[in-house]
């Protein structure tokens, strides 16, 4: 049997295509190059916007033409909540639902669907790219008006912690030298004892810095505004291995917009007074958001608090989505529906304040001493520092290759937003590979 998968959306979704990988090279099939090589191809769908559902349909179009030998399986959130979408298009020969998608490591086996509440069998020991993804968390129970994910993955469920700190020593022994935890909603996550996320990641830390603090990291994925608080604080300032590095799905600085979202549990005040003790304990520190605009009643003055509050944070970078109506959700049919010119307009706005930041975290960056690159390409050499920006090592030492950590001092800004950096040589700043100690 040779397979070829075919991976849509977050990393949620390529960690459970990894884990499928495995399962099926474990049984002595072998991963193709292209689909036209394979007997069994994985098309596995995102459906976070109705743009994603059709690049989903596309992708199994394509499937189809490129491989019409082949059997073609449709996972993932466009066929939980679309299936008939997929099932008549040619070569589809299952789509699969949420709960039923582990059984896909022993097809052509039925695949039975689990337990809703139940944790979905998935693990990995390695990961295609350098830096793996770590699932922890999955489904969301919240319900906010624009989204279709509590339909598409279920309510929320947390792994226990023990497999989570095995996954990440194996993950560090393979080789790898940034691990990313990440779920569906990391404020959902509740560990056996009724802890929260924030006891986990102590717990964590507790477990691998002994062996791993200052040859390997953590770096948290996307945080809901309302994790962060005086917990929050506390668990980074005492943490050897977190990245200084927060990425929040803040959605909007205005409470209107934010209320009308579903999303009033945080405000932007709030946040920024958190981030101001932040830098208290990381003095640099890399801060992007989700920032969604154009949402339904949005006026101007709600727009320009989201746009004031970047700089007021201090963002170094932004993902900025001009909302789209999403079938099957309450937004898509709220009152105060923007026309296309004003979102785009708005989106436009954003990332342009997004980009003249990004450009002012990079200088700033560029006069640090020393960073930490975890090389994920190696030509030309490069990777991203502990404060989630691209470098470009020069000069780098013969036989170092990716995965790997390399201290390294910045020497300017090159081309397309890219540090460029050398690895130090001084005695008392060493290299260090996986498997070194420092």
């Amino acid at each position: 049997m040779r397979f070829f998968i075919q991976t849509l959306g977050c990393k949620i979704n390529q960690y459970e295509s990894q884990s499928l990988r495995e399962s099926w090279t474990a049984r002595g099939w072998s991963e193709a190059d292209s689909p036209a090589l394979a007997t069994l191809v994985l098309v596995h769908t995102c459906a976070v916007t109705s743009g994603a559902v059709a690049d989903s349909r596309g992708a199994v179009r394509r499937m189809g033409r490129e491989a019409p030998e082949a059997a073609i399986l449709v996972a993932g959130c466009a066929a939980q909540v679309e299936p008939e979408m997929f099932r008549p298009l040619p070569g589809v020969a299952a789509v699969v639902p949420q709960a039923a998608k582990p059984g896909l490591a022993r097809w052509p086996e039925p695949c039975e669907a689990a337990p809703s509440r139940a944790w979905p069998e998935f693990s990995i020991g390695g990961f295609k790219r350098s830096r793996p993804v770590l699932k922890v968390q999955d489904g969301c129970s919240h319900g906010c008006t624009y989204c279709i994910v509590p339909r598409a993955r279920g309510g929320a469920r947390s792994r226990p912690f023990g497999p989570i700190q095995r996954e990440a020593e194996a993950l560090f022994a393979a080789g790898h030298r940034e691990v990313v935890l990440s779920g569906i909603n990391l404020g959902q996550f509740a560990t056996e004892g009724g802890g929260d996320f924030w006891d986990m990641l102590a717990a964590l830390e507790r477990g691998l810095a002994p062996r791993w603090a200052g040859r390997a990291r953590l770096r948290l994925s996307s945080l809901d505004p309302g994790m962060l608080g005086p917990k929050a604080l506390d668990v980074l300032a005492g943490s050897s291995m977190t990245c200084p590095h927060l990425h929040l799905s803040m959605q909007s600085a205005s409470a209107s917009v934010l209320a009308a979202m579903g999303r009033a549990h945080y405000g932007a005040e709030e946040v920024l007074r958190f981030l101001d003790e932040l830098r208290g304990v990381w003095p640099v520190a890399a801060l992007g958001a989700d920032l969604l605009t154009g949402f339904p009643g949005e006026d101007d003055a709600a727009f320009r608090q989201t746009l004031d509050f970047m700089a007021r944070a201090g963002l170094s970078y932004a993902h900025v989505f001009p909302f789209s109506r999403r079938p099957g959700t309450v937004a898509a049919k709220a009152p105060g529906q923007l026309s296309l010119d004003v979102k785009k307009a708005r989106a436009a706005a954003l990332r342009a304040e997004a980009a003249r930041l990004e450009e002012a975290f990079a200088d700033r960056l560029a006069s640090l001493p020393r960073l930490e690159v975890a090389l994920e390409k190696a030509d030309p050499p490069g990777g991203l520092c502990e404060y989630y920006v691209e470098c470009r090592v020069e000069n780098i030492p013969e036989g170092f290759e990716p995965p790997g950590l390399l201290a390294v001092r910045p020497l300017d800004e090159g081309e397309g937003g890219a540090l460029r950096v050398e690895p130090l040589r001084e005695p008392t700043e060493p290299l260090y590979a996986p498997g070194e100690s420092r």
